[in-house]
């Protein structure tokens, strides 16, 4: 019996020590791009699948070393650029009804004259 308590109490700290291990890690050395690591964590968990997860995160590092972003700044970039070029049309389809207003105004004013 007492051996099964040690036993316990060994592991805990065993996973202590891996817990201290790897917050330390994060903390002092300023390991930021902990970002990345949680996408593929939560896919793992939810899915239960190690591949998936490891297919994301290589799918991630990739669009990180060809954009210099991450994966999640690339979309937010992406949709920001839509947003913009779709509010430019929208202004121009504007200009271009307007102008179409008065040249046809100008064109009725000429055929009156006549």
């Amino acid at each position: 019996m007492i051996y099964k308590i040690i036993y316990a109490y060994c592991k805990m700290m065993k996973f202590f020590k891996i817990k201290l291990l790897i917050i330390s890690f994060i903390c002092l050395t300023g390991f930021v791009p902990i970002v990345t690591l949680i996408g593929p964590a939560s896919t793992m968990i939810s899915s239960g699948s190690i591949f998936k997860a490891g297919f994301q995160f290589i799918i991630d590092q990739s669009i990180q070393k060809k954009t210099g972003t991450s994966s999640f700044m690339f979309v937010k970039k992406k949709i920001e650029e839509k947003n913009d070029n779709k509010q430019f049309n929208e202004k121009f389809k504007k200009l271009v009804e307007e102008r179409i207003k008065i040249a046809r105004q100008k064109i009725e004013l000429q055929n009156i004259n006549q």
